[in-house]
């Protein structure tokens, strides 16, 4: 059997090339139109968001983000529901408890477990108006707590309910409302957009049209 001539493409042979600095590095790069969104998001709230491979999420008590590398995400992680999803860790615990470490949480046992509940029904209550709950669904071991929440999550005789409110309310009330209300509605358009190309398997395809 006779080979096959390798076939160099024209496309390689201009990444060989840059690799190699024969050739300028590109001025611009893409980035996913929604991490841009909570990006800006937690820019406007006074937050630098890092990423890390040392951890999942991390907050310093002071102004910074610390998030897994994209390396290391699930297929059904994203930038944006993480920076989302500390917001809400952040409207739970509420202003006196910005300077701690992690919010205050303990995440090395289940001690703050329903305030993690909590958070989840925030984020859900959040998301619902935008039709953005299950695209913007937490991705940890706590997931199938959250795929439970009933229409209404604040709604309940939970533990978690109380802190909840409060949470949402300040969310929706708070010095935060616009920066968040912003957000979700420019991740709803692009959700818009996106949804009628998405494949069943994709997670665009699960935004419910509002």
């Amino acid at each position: 059997l006779q080979k096959r001539p390798t076939v160099t493409r024209p496309a390689m042979l201009v990444k060989r090339a840059r690799r190699a600095g024969m050739l300028p590095r590109m001025a611009r790069v893409y980035r996913d139109p929604v991490d841009l969104i909570w990006l800006g998001a937690a820019g406007r709230l006074g937050w630098r968001v890092v990423r890390s491979h040392e951890c999942y999420a991390a907050w310093d008590g002071r102004d910074t983000l610390t998030l897994s590398d994209a390396a290391d995400f699930d297929p059904d992680d994203c930038l944006a529901q993480l920076i989302l999803h500390e917001i809400c860790h952040a409207l739970v615990e509420g202003p006196d408890r910005l300077s701690a470490v992690d919010w205050g949480l303990d995440n090395t046992s289940d001690a703050d477990v329903v305030r993690e509940h909590a958070c989840h029904r925030v984020q859900a209550a959040l998301c619902d108006p935008h039709g953005l709950r299950h695209l913007l669904a937490p991705t940890t071991e706590h997931r199938p707590y959250f795929e439970a929440l009933g229409a209404d999550p604040l709604a309940g005789d939970d533990a978690a309910v109380g802190p909840a409110r409060a949470g949402y309310r300040r969310a929706v009330e708070g010095p935060w409302a616009d920066v968040i209300a912003d957000a979700l509605r420019a991740t709803a358009a692009v959700a818009r957009a996106v949804a009628p190309y998405a494949s069943p398997h994709s997670l665009w395809s699960r935004w419910e049209p509002r």
